[in-house]
């Protein structure tokens, strides 16, 4: 099977969320599973740093581009390529085959005009929208759909284009739209809330038809929608969790969108997220104090010592910690933390908040490790090592986001011993169990969930955490059901495979 997987970052190329460490893993385990998967990607700055060193042949029907001289450039050192001619008011671009993540051939598409400058994919340093934001994932929607047609540059074709969100939304439209299409698609929403909305102007800078713009396309109260695009004419749309697919059937999880995905629920599939259980492995990580696995638990403990220090709390080991590493936002339900700290603090326990977000989310959790010094800590920002020692060193995991399409963070925590506390919404409630006298007696609890999103609801999940802390025998049996869960990409890549031929039957 054939796949090109189009997406707008990949860990550890580009990463801003879910999404890269998707785009990272994901495409290597369905090569794994005999995949001839090739991975689409923008050559934003850093991906052609990261990749000038790299090569490995281009196969294409045009002549390979000029190298543009013998600079020692990152973009000069990515040539040779095959040109990729404008579309209306879409750039040319120049498209190179590098290794990617996982040694898996990447596509990156070198548009210097829309791709090379400072800042993230996204926003620029002061975190404005890109402008041309329409355009630059036009470009790379437009692409993944040329390869997908008879009239693509390079002699490999596949025979499924798997989209990633509003970025790439625009690739099933292209395709239905083409008149050379071979591929079939598919469409994997990571995060409904973000769709792409674009004024109705750019639909013939885009390259689209007219026809492209109703209420069963792309049209959206007005403007263009990437993202509906994606959901009107994708032959297969899937989510990043079972629970997921079903919340966004309807309000408020559908975003707007629950009516078209309730018409098309016979090609919705939520199929759960795997990790990276290589880099997530508290057995080989390098990044904190002592290793262990689940016959050496009692290892844990230097880790938590090693994060109480760095965080600068008291070194208490029978105070239990409880942490969370998040984005600072309201979906994130940073306020309900900051609403329940000082009922957590004084359970007893320790919190330790790390993250960016919001300002006043920010300022808020600044102002709780102020108000209790050596009980709870905050720390402004993201740092790689640190998430992996927050993860081995906290007793307990908080995870009390209002939704969730999948969550990465309980998977990485039960796999670590630290059975996670959530709200159970989309991935959370699909991937941890929680703790009752049923599931600890048949070995399936691994963790807390609350229903409500509320500080109250959230405050006696933590609560009940605390009190099986106390009692060691039912806390070592929570941590090795979670550390023996199963949260390889292995199973969810079967699934994706699945689809593939489904839909590749009927293109």
């Amino acid at each position: 099977m054939r796949v090109l997987f189009a997406t707008s970052e990949a860990a550890p190329l580009v990463k801003t969320g879910g999404l890269g460490d998707v785009a990272g893993a994901l495409p290597a385990a369905l090569a794994a599973r005999g995949a001839d998967v090739r991975v689409l990607l923008p050559g934003y700055r850093p991906v052609m740093a990261a990749l000038a060193g790299t090569h490995h042949g281009a196969h294409h029907r045009a002549d390979r581009g000029a190298d543009r001289g013998a600079g020692t450039s990152a973009r000069s050192r990515m040539q040779p390529g095959v040109t990729v001619p404008a579309h209306a008011g879409i750039p040319a671009a120049c498209l190179l085959e590098r290794r990617g993540p996982g040694d898996v051939p990447c596509y990156v598409i070198d548009c210097p005009a829309l791709y090379d400058r400072d800042g993230g994919p996204y926003q620029d340093a002061t975190g404005i929208d890109w402008r041309d934001n329409a355009m630059r994932f036009g470009l790379l929607s437009r692409v993944a759909a040329l390869l997908g047609c008879a009239s693509s540059p390079l002699d490999w074709r596949p025979e499924v284009v798997h989209c990633n969100d509003w970025q790439t939304g625009l690739a099933p439209a292209y395709l239905r739209y083409a008149t050379d299409a071979r591929a079939a698609s598919v469409i994997t929403i990571h995060n409904l809330a973000f769709q792409g909305i674009f004024p109705p102007g750019l639909l013939a800078p885009l390259g689209l038809p007219p026809a492209s713009f109703t209420v069963g396309g792309l049209e959206y109260h007005g403007s263009i929608s990437f993202l509906k695009a994606a959901l009107a004419f994708a032959d297969a749309i899937t989510t990043v969790s079972p629970t997921y697919a079903r919340e966004i059937q309807s309000e408020p999880l559908g975003f707007g969108l629950q009516g078209l995905l309730g018409q098309r629920a016979d090609v919705l599939t939520g199929i759960q997220n795997g990790i990276d259980t290589g880099v997530w492995d508290p057995a080989r990580d390098p990044h904190i104090v002592a290793r262990y696995g689940p016959d050496s638990l009692d290892r844990k403990a230097a880790n938590k010592r090693a994060l109480q220090k760095r965080m600068g709390l008291a070194a208490d080991a029978a105070v239990p910690l409880v942490a969370i590493v998040s984005r600072l936002t309201e979906q994130k339900g940073i306020d309900l933390v900051v609403e329940a700290a000082r009922w957590i603090v004084g359970l007893p326990a320790q919190l330790v908040v790390v993250g960016t977000g919001a300002r006043e989310y920010e300022s808020a959790v600044q102002a709780v490790a102020a108000r209790h010094p050596g009980r709870a800590a905050a720390l402004i920002g993201f740092d790689e090592p640190l998430a992996h020692l927050v993860e081995a060193g906290a007793d307990m995991f908080l995870m009390p986001s209002r939704f969730e399409p999948s969550g990465l963070n309980q998977m990485y925590s039960q796999r670590y011993g630290t059975p996670p506390v959530v709200h159970a919404t989309g991935g959370l409630a699909d991937s941890v169990v929680d703790c009752t006298p049923a599931t600890l007696a048949d070995g399936t609890a691994t963790g807390f969930t609350f229903a409500a999103a509320t500080g109250i609801a959230l405050l006696d999940a933590v609560d009940r955490a605390v009190t099986a802390y106390r009692d060691p025998p039912t806390w070592r049996a929570l941590q090795r059901n979670g550390m023996a869960r199963d949260f390889s990409w292995s199973a969810a890549a079967a699934r994706y495979v699945e689809i593939y031929a489904r839909v590749a039957r009927r293109a």
